[in-house]
């Protein structure tokens, strides 16, 4: 856990226990960081290194049925459950906050904004209302691989380089193992629930193009796109399509990243998101 963070539970309405890491002063401006399908809040550390840095305020918490959250033993992994989580993560705040959302992340926070909540700001990170079935497709393929684990963190690196060659992961599986849990069997699985994807992801792609309409209806609302280049998940077609719904959407394309943007060029996201959320919220310079 990087240093000024410290471990929170939020409690959503359902009874849910969310886990997440915290950091910066109260009285910030917040960011809330939500990260995508199959990962867990340890895919922000760099950017919560550098939000922290900038003076603000960061929640980065472990969506429903990842990590250290809790996992749902009936499968309520629908994006109406996980705005309700974001809803309860927020609702202490009394500070304007900027909603950062990768993939998974991203469709939570529009379907929430859709349900009432009022950020000051929606960062998308790799993913539109009508994202590219292709990249998609190959998203899940990749979660439902491997069904039965890994004997062993090298097995687990590999399958990770296959997926995203451009993603460096050191050979020893660093950092890797926070994205993995020992099960009773000794084996390595990833660190979600299987159920998480029982739904075909146009189930809740429908659910995002009918949410976003409200964004839409709210034009003094920012929203920044963040599209890594190499993305087979966010098209042009996919751009051109959500920018005629939002005329006033910003978008950074970030040459050399594909679908994980902030993995593949933390160093233009951070740039990307805090300038972003510099120009949204009034945020005092750290001493």
């Amino acid at each position: 856990m990087a240093k000024g963070l410290q471990r929170a539970t939020f409690v959503a309405r359902d009874g849910f226990r969310l886990v997440a890491d915290r950091g910066g002063s109260a009285d910030a401006p917040a960011v809330i960081l939500l990260h995508g399908g199959g990962q867990t809040r340890h895919s922000w550390s760099r950017a919560v290194d550098h939000l922290l840095a900038a003076g603000f305020q960061v929640i980065n918490y472990d969506a429903r049925g990842h990590g250290e959250s809790d996992w749902s033993p009936e499968g309520a992994y629908q994006l109406a459950d996980r705005a309700g989580d974001l809803v309860a993560v927020t609702a202490s705040l009394g500070v304007p906050f900027v909603l950062v959302g990768a993939s998974l992340g991203g469709a939570t926070s529009i379907v929430a904004i859709d349900r009432g909540l009022r950020p000051a700001g929606l960062v998308l990170v790799d993913i539109v209302p009508e994202p590219d079935p292709r990249g998609i497709d190959r998203i899940v393929s990749f979660m439902r691989g491997h069904p039965d684990g890994f004997a062993t963190i090298d097995e687990a690196v590999a399958a990770v380089a296959a997926y995203n060659p451009r993603r460096a992961v050191a050979p020893d599986g660093q950092g890797l193992m926070k994205n993995l849990r020992e099960g009773n069997d000794g084996r390595l699985r990833w660190h979600w629930d299987p159920r998480i994807i029982a739904y075909a992801p146009s189930h809740h792609h429908g659910v995002v193009q009918r949410a976003t309409g409200t964004l839409a209806a709210q034009p003094d609302l920012p929203v920044l796109l963040v599209r890594g280049l190499s993305s087979d998940v966010v098209s042009d077609a996919g751009v051109e399509a959500f920018r005629a719904t939002l005329p006033w959407l910003e978008v950074v394309d970030v040459a050399g990243a594909g679908h994980m943007v902030a993995g593949d060029r933390n160093d233009a996201f951070n740039d990307a998101v805090i300038g972003f959320a510099r120009r949204t919220v009034s945020v005092k310079a750290p001493h």
